[in-house]
């Protein structure tokens, strides 16, 4: 998805012609630098054909390898949603930025959302997104281009994102997991750059945070994007432009676009390949496809928050046992969580993660929690942990020790010892929800004075959506 952009000369201010379609691009003493210039769809080369004529016999049509292979992983989508611990009833929005002065991620001058003084736009959009969207109906990912991670270094990129990684947010690597991160996105926080065009190509809804409309070619396609998709404003609640770009999406709002990611979908590995081997002057392998890598499953990377929790709780019923929980995330100088005021809340209270950086929370936390394999010989096991927590935390009522992806060890201060492990789907899958949501909701069910056998032997957690029944069972007390 190359030869969108222009780019400005520094001594005139005057723009160049198009990115890779230019003479200064393709030509040397007159002549064509290279023997081939692969293209991906015939629109490329009636753009080649109006800005370097000399170059046009090296044009060759060869599809779109990347594209190929996002297609071939669309089947995979459960699987890359799974990868990345997003559960049923939880949404993904991937925040996607190109390196330019007037990205997303650069956000210099006007053309930010829309709107005037864009320069803090990436920092005003991560800090909304933790602060706004409740962390278990949402997660997030950040897809930046690599020239930004190796231009500026992966510890200022990983300094500049910190509140937000604190907050759940998942730094995809530079050249790895971002194909299939946009495969399993609900909607995509773009900009003009290719990733953002390849998440519309394949049916994604995108949310425009910046768009430069002038720093590209207008004939472009990526240019075309920036006419049709619908543009996020500062003004106005973040969540719900979210959820109306993902409710309102026409799945063929983008087809004509989608047409010209490649004249050949499927076909660039054939293509590329008879294309290589003609200029060796060697004939293709008889007998052998010509194939393309497809994208691996990426490991397991459920969301971490380290950023204390801001809980509200309400109680559906007593009998059997449910409640309600809304989680988020507090982040920098961000205020806790204003309540809805058309939703009920009955109990609010706080969690913080052991390895927190905010150290001085664990002393007024509700719930303290701790993340570690049930063997791991430097905390556990879980009921040893829990009893030297509640020592380590004496104002916290209740400790967790989460020892898998959809269970935990809980101990409160009036000394119960209770495993809680959500009930897997029919399929056995595991439920995918954080297990320091169930903590909290046992937390809201005991310090409201009741006691622990109503809860037995399941309990009712709603996120969202989402009803997650957490089997409650009391184990026996240990002290070390």
């Amino acid at each position: 998805m190359g030869y969108n952009k222009r780019l400005r000369t520094p001594d005139t201010g005057h723009r160049t012609p198009v990115f890779g379609l230019s003479p200064d691009w393709l030509l040397e003493d007159g002549r064509p630098l290279a023997t081939a210039t692969v293209l991906s769809h015939p629109e490329q080369l009636e753009r080649l054909r109006s800005a370097c004529p000399e170059a046009v016999p090296t044009a060759v049509l060869a599809g779109d390898p990347c594209y190929d292979r996002i297609l071939a992983a669309l089947p995979q989508r459960d699987r890359f949603r799974r990868a990345l611990g997003v559960g049923p009833g939880q949404r993904l929005v991937v925040v996607s930025s190109t390196w330019a002065p007037r990205s997303l991620f650069g956000g210099a001058e006007a053309g930010g959302a829309g709107e005037p003084g864009a320069d803090d736009l990436l920092p005003w959009l991560l800090s909304r997104l933790a602060t706004e969207l409740p962390a278990d109906e949402y997660r997030t990912a950040a897809v930046l281009h690599p020239n930004i991670w190796y231009g500026h270094g992966p510890g200022q990129i990983r300094a500049w994102l910190d509140n937000a990684r604190r907050a759940g947010l998942e730094a995809i690597p530079p050249l790895d997991g971002w194909r299939q991160a946009l495969i399993a996105a609900d909607c995509v926080l773009g900009d003009h750059s290719s990733v953002t065009y390849y998440a519309a190509s394949i049916g994604i809804p995108v949310l425009l945070g910046a768009f430069p409309q002038e720093d590209l070619d207008p004939l472009s396609p990526v240019a075309a994007l920036g006419r049709t998709a619908p543009r996020l404003l500062r003004r106005g609640s973040l969540r719900a432009q979210i959820d109306r770009a993902i409710t309102s999406h026409n799945p063929g709002r983008y087809k004509e676009l989608a047409e010209q990611t490649s004249s050949s979908p499927g076909e660039s590995a054939a293509l590329l390949r008879r294309l290589f081997y003609g200029l060796m002057g060697i004939p293709e392998p008889e007998g052998h496809a010509a194939l393309l890598d497809p994208l691996p499953l990426p490991p397991y990377i459920p969301a971490r928050i380290t950023a204390p929790i801001r809980v509200l709780v309400r109680q559906i019923s007593t009998d059997p046992p449910e409640l309600a929980l809304v989680r988020y995330a507090v982040v920098g100088d961000e205020p806790d969580p204003l309540e809805d005021p058309a939703v009920r809340v009955d109990t609010a209270h706080t969690v913080v993660d052991e390895e927190t950086r905010e150290t001085g929370r664990l002393r007024v936390a509700d719930v303290v929690v701790q993340r570690a394999a049930g063997d791991d010989p430097r905390l556990g096991p879980p009921a040893a942990w829990t009893s030297e927590a509640l020592d380590r935390y004496p104002y916290c009522g209740l400790v967790a020790y989460v020892d898998g992806p959809d269970r935990c060890v809980v101990r409160t201060r009036e000394g119960d010892l209770v495993r809680l492990s959500a009930v897997a789907d029919p399929e056995g899958r595991p439920d995918l929800c954080d297990p320091a949501v169930y903590a909290s909701a046992f937390y809201a069910w005991v310090a409201g004075g009741r006691s622990l056998a109503p809860a037995t032997p399941v309990i009712t957690v709603r996120t969202g959506t989402t009803a997650h029944r957490v089997a409650v069972e009391p184990l026996s007390a240990f002290t070390p």
